[in-house]
C-alpha cells in the first residue's frame, strides 16, 4: 500500500510545483547544439470557429513519420486542464540541418478515412503544432468553389529562424493540394529550411501579439471614459452624502435639544432610527460569511495574478496562466478563512467548522461541478478537453490537503484576532418594524439597478478579454486590466454606499444582503453580455462548444459577482472597530 501512495504524492507534488518531466531534446532549456534533435509536437485539431472543441491530431487519419515515438507527459496542471495533447510527429528535424522535400509516410485513403477528412474540411478544421514551445497553425484542407471536390494539404514547408543556439521563429506553409479520391494513396511530405534571424529570444513571441487590436484608440478611450466616470461618480456621491448627512445631523441635533414630549410628537424618520438594528446579524449568516470570505480570496487572486502577469510573460508557456491562478488560489486560502470566519464570529455564529467547510469549497465546488458536467460531454465527443482521471485526483488532493488546511488556519486567526463583536452601538433585543416604502426603495429594485454602473465601467474591457479567450488572440495588456480592476472597485464601492444609504434612510436595516447583491448583480449583466457576444461576435456552434461557453461564462460571472459583492461588507467590518474607538474618545 505504501508504493501507490508514494506515487500519488509524487504526482501531486509535480503538478503543484510544476517540475517538468524529462523528455528528449533541450526544449526546456531552449538551447541546442548543431545537429541536435528538434522535436515537432502535434497538438490538437478542431473547428476554427470552436476554439475549445479540440481533438487529438491523430484522431484524423493522418499518418506518422518513421522516427521513433517520443512520449510526452503533461508538465503542469494547467496544461492538463487545457486539453494539451502533444504527440510526436515522427519527423526527423535537427538544429541547423536543412531537409529538402521528403516523403515521410503515405495515407491509405479508403472511404471511411476520406469521409473523416471531408468532414474536417467542411467544418474548417485547423491543427496546432509546437516547435520549441512556439505554436504553429495549419489548415487541414479546402473545398472547391462548388463544394463538390475536397483537397488535402500534403506538404508541410517549415521555415525555422535561429539566433545563436536558440530558435526564435517558426513559419509553416501548406502546399501540395491533393484531391481526395477513395481507394488511393496520398503521400505526406515535409521540408525544413533554417535561416539566421535578428529576433531576440526574449522577443520571439511578439509576432503572436496583436498591438493593433489591443492598443487601439478605442481601448484607450474606454479606459479614459471609465476613469472620468469614476471621478464624476466619486464627486457626486461625496457631494450628495455630505450635504444629506449634514442636514440629517442638523435635524438630529435639533431633536436632541427637545424634551421627551416634543420628541415623541416629532416626525422621526431616517437612518438614525435604525441605529439599534443596523448591526443585527444578517439572515443566513453562514452562507453570507462564506460569500464574503470567498469574495476576498477571489479579489486577492485577481490582484496577484495580474501583477505576476505584468511582471512575467505568462503567455509564453503552455498552461502557465491557469497553473499560476490555481497555485495563487490555494496559497490565498487563509484570506478566505480569515474574513469569512471573523465575520461569522462577529454575527454570533457558533457552527464555525461548518462555515469553514462551506467557505473553503464554495468556489472549488462550483468550478469542479461545471467542469464535471462539461467533462461528460467532452468524453462523449472524444475531445482533448476531457480531463484525465489523474488530473481530477490531483485537483481533489489540492482541495483537501492544501486549500482546506490553509482555510482552517485563516479561520482560527480570524476568530481569535477580529472575531469579537465590536459594533459602535448596542443592538436592540427586539427588531424594529420595517415601515412601508416607495417601490424604488425596495431591496429588489436596488439590487437590479446596482450593477449597471459597475458593468458600464468594464464592459468594453470584457470584449477584449472574451476575444482573447474565445478567439485566437493572446491577451497581454495586463496594465489595462489592472486599471479596470481599480476602476471597478471604486465604482462598486460608490454604488453600494449610495444603495445602502437609500435603504437605511428608508428605515430598512437589512442592508447586508442588499449591498452584497446590488454589487453582485454586475455578474447578471456580464452574463447577459455573454449572450450578445456569443450570437453576434462569434460563429460558435455545436453542443460541446455551446455548453463549454455558457458553462464557464456562468462560473466567471458568478466569481465576478462574489468578488464585487464583498467590497462594502468587508469595508464596513474593518471600519466598525475604528468607529467604536472614535465614539469612545468622543463620549469621553
Amino acid at each position: 500500500m505504501g508504493l501507490p501512495k508514494c506515487k500519488l504524492f509524487v504526482m501531486i507534488l509535480l503538478f503543484a510545483v510544476e517540475i517538468p518531466f524529462p523528455v528528449q531534446a533541450d526544449e526546456h532549456e531552449h538551447t541546442y547544439t548543431d545537429k541536435e534533435e528538434v522535436v515537432l509536437w502535434m497538438n490538437t485539431v478542431g473547428p476554427y470557429h470552436n476554439r475549445q472543441e479540440t481533438y487529438k491530431y491523430f484522431s484524423l487519419p493522418f499518418c506518422v513519420g518513421t522516427k521513433k515515438t517520443i512520449s510526452h507527459y503533461h508538465e503542469t496542471l494547467g496544461e492538463a486542464l487545457q486539453g494539451v495533447e502533444l504527440e510526436f510527429s515522427g519527423l526527423d528535424i535537427k538544429f541547423k540541418d536543412e531537409v529538402m522535400q521528403t516523403t515521410y509516410c503515405e495515407i491509405e485513403l479508403d472511404k471511411a478515412r476520406r469521409d473523416a477528412f471531408v468532414y474536417a474540411i467542411k467544418n474548417h478544421y485547423w491543427y496546432q503544432m509546437y516547435i520549441d514551445d512556439l505554436p504553429i497553425w495549419g489548415i487541414v484542407g479546402e473545398a472547391d468553389e462548388n463544394g463538390e471536390d475536397y483537397f488535402l494539404w500534403t506538404y508541410k514547408k517549415l521555415e525555422i529562424g535561429y539566433n545563436g543556439n536558440r530558435i526564435v521563429d517558426v513559419n509553416l506553409t501548406s502546399e501540395g493540394k491533393v484531391k481526395l479520391v477513395p481507394n488511393t494513396r496520398i503521400a505526406m511530405s515535409y521540408s525544413v529550411k533554417w535561416k539566421k534571424s535578428d529576433v531576440k529570444f526574449e522577443d520571439r513571441f511578439d509576432k503572436y501579439l496583436d498591438p493593433s487590436f489591443f492598443q487601439h484608440r478605442i481601448h484607450w478611450f474606454s479606459i479614459f471614459n471609465s476613469f472620468m466616470m469614476v471621478i464624476f461618480l466619486v464627486g457626486l456621491v461625496s457631494m450628495i452624502l455630505m450635504r444629506t448627512l449634514r442636514k440629517d445631523y442638523a435635524r438630529y441635533s435639533k431633536e436632541e435639544e427637545m424634551d421627551d414630549m416634543d420628541r415623541d410628537l416629532g416626525d422621526e424618520y431616517g437612518w438614525k432610527q435604525v441605529h439599534g438594528d443596523v448591526f443585527r446579524p444578517s439572515s443566513h449568516p453562514m452562507i453570507f460569511s462564506s460569500f464574503i470570505g470567498s469574495g476576498c480570496q477571489i479579489f486577492s487572486v485577481s490582484l496577484i495574478v495580474i501583477i505576476v502577469a505584468m511582471i512575467e510573460d505568462l503567455y509564453t508557456e503552455r498552461g502557465s496562466m491557469l497553473s499560476t491562478a490555481i497555485f495563487v488560489y490555494a496559497a490565498t486560502s487563509p484570506v478566505n478563512g480569515y474574513f469569512g470566519g471573523s465575520l461569522y464570529a462577529k454575527q454570533g455564529g457558533r457552527r464555525w467548522i461548518k462555515q469553514m467547510f462551506i467557505g473553503a469549497f464554495l468556489i472549488p465546488a462550483m468550478v469542479c461541478g461545471t467542469a464535471f458536467f462539461i467533462n461528460f460531454i467532452a468524453i462523449y465527443y472524444h475531445a482533448s478537453r476531457a480531463i484525465p482521471f489523474g488530473t481530477m485526483v490531483a485537483v481533489c488532493c489540492i482541495c483537501f490537503f492544501v486549500i482546506l488546511p490553509l482555510n482552517l488556519v485563516g479561520t482560527i486567526l480570524g476568530r481569535n484576532l477580529s472575531g469579537q463583536p465590536n459594533f459602535p452601538c448596542r443592538v436592540n433585543a427586539v427588531p424594529r418594524p420595517i415601515p412601508e416604502k416607495k417601490w424604488f426603495m425596495e431591496p429588489a429594485v436596488i439590487v437590479c439597478l446596482g450593477g449597471i454602473l459597475p458593468f458600464g465601467s468594464i464592459f468594453i474591457e470584457m470584449y477584449f478579454i472574451f476575444t482573447s479567450f474565445w478567439a485566437y488572440k493572446i491577451y497581454y495588456v495586463y496594465g489595462f486590466m489592472m486599471l479596470v480592476l481599480v476602476i471597478l472597485c471604486i465604482v462598486t464601492v460608490c454604488v453600494t454606499i449610495v444603495c445602502t444609504y437609500f435603504l437605511l434612510n428608508a428605515e430598512d436595516y437589512r442592508w447586508q444582503w442588499t449591498s452584497f447583491l446590488s454589487a453582485a448583480s454586475t455578474a447578471v449583466y456580464v452574463y447577459m453580455y455573454s449572450f450578445y457576444y456569443y450570437f453576434f461576435k462569434t460563429k460558435m456552434y455545436g453542443l460541446f462548444q455551446t455548453s463549454f461557453y455558457f458553462g464557464y461564462m456562468a462560473v466567471f460571472s458568478t466569481a465576478l459577482g462574489i468578488m464585487c459583492g464583498k467590497f462594502l461588507n468587508s469595508l464596513v467590518c474593518r471600519q466598525t472597530k475604528k468607529k467604536k474607538r472614535y465614539d469612545g474618545r468622543r463620549s469621553t
